[in-house]
């Protein structure tokens, strides 16, 4: 079965950030941020979703709130953009889609980014907006942390460092397409090269360089959460486009964490791109997957 017409929508956002970036090899942090925070545009907007600017732990926010859901269950969202570009307004309509499909609030989270603060400013956010929650009253199993490509990064690494730090810890994870090799040496960075319209070596090898400063590793399981031991980690959901550079992290991924025990499911969806969730609302394929993702939810 072939991909929908209403998919292409995101594969061609893609192509036109590709295009103007090599067009323009001189742009700045800002001008990326500016470009990055079009990725928006594939996801209509959900119907019955309110939003509410916060702060948590001195931190940008924004609450996604849909008509009838848990108040008492949370989904603490980071998003992605390579630690250093996205935001909370970039992704606040996928996350309002994915808190209603699950009948739960959600804080997106504006995380300090790269260059200006490396590895581990955002983790360090991540964890103290969590624990803000647990101060206001949420309790741990009723936490999900979510989040995409470095922010589905950030979903697992917060949870790590919480561990290491002898937190209570959320229910369940949900990485949609995460970005967590920071070596470059996954496969599929080459065999899917020609397919993926975005994500290329270069630019993750510039990424990462951000991310990681002059003081992170490549190897730290808190900045590679495959160099990770998952023993005792909460159940995952992890999902990726078939055609995409990052396939076999999530793949890597999920070997991993199952072979530690953990609860895990993947889903591998034919002939999308990064981060395809984008298209809620917009494309069958991506409002598909979060129904899935609800019932995996649901039968917790």
């Amino acid at each position: 079965m072939g991909i929908s017409p209403q998919s292409d929508f995101l594969r061609a956002l893609y192509q036109s950030w590709s295009d103007r970036m090599a067009a323009n090899p001189g742009l700045t942090i800002a001008d990326l941020r500016s470009l990055f925070d079009e990725w928006h545009q594939p996801t209509l907007e959900p119907e019955g979703v309110t939003y509410k600017s916060a702060r948590l732990s001195g931190i940008d926010a924004i609450w996604t709130l849909p008509e009838g859901a848990n108040t008492e269950q949370v989904i603490l969202y980071t998003h992605g953009g390579g630690f250093a570009v996205g935001s909370t307004d970039s992704h606040r309509k996928l996350v309002g889609h994915l808190a209603k499909q699950l009948g739960v609030t959600a804080v997106v989270i504006d995380y300090r980014r790269a260059p200006e603060h490396p590895f581990p400013a955002q983790i360090e956010d991540s964890t103290a907006v969590y624990k803000e929650l647990l101060a206001r009253g949420f309790k741990p199993a009723d936490i999900i942390t979510s989040g995409d490509s470095a922010g589905g990064n950030l979903a697992i690494s917060t949870v790590l460092k919480l561990r290491q730090d002898g937190v209570a810890l959320p229910a369940a994870v949900i990485a949609f397409s995460p970005w967590l090799d920071m070596e470059h040496v996954g496969k599929t960075l080459q065999t899917n090269a020609a397919t993926d319209a975005l994500v290329s070596k270069a630019v993750l090898e510039g990424m990462s360089g951000m991310f990681l400063g002059e003081k992170g590793s490549r190897t730290d399981p808190l900045a590679n959460p495959l160099k990770a031991d998952f023993r005792g980690f909460p159940r995952l959901y992890i999902n990726a486009g078939a055609v995409e550079t990052l396939l076999d992290n999530a793949q890597d991924l999920a070997r991993i964490a199952k072979a530690a025990g953990v609860d895990v499911t993947l889903s591998v969806v034919d002939g999308m791109q990064h981060v395809f969730p984008f298209l809620a609302g917009r494309a069958p394929e991506a409002d598909d997957e979060l129904r899935r993702i609800a019932q995996w939810f649901k039968r917790s």
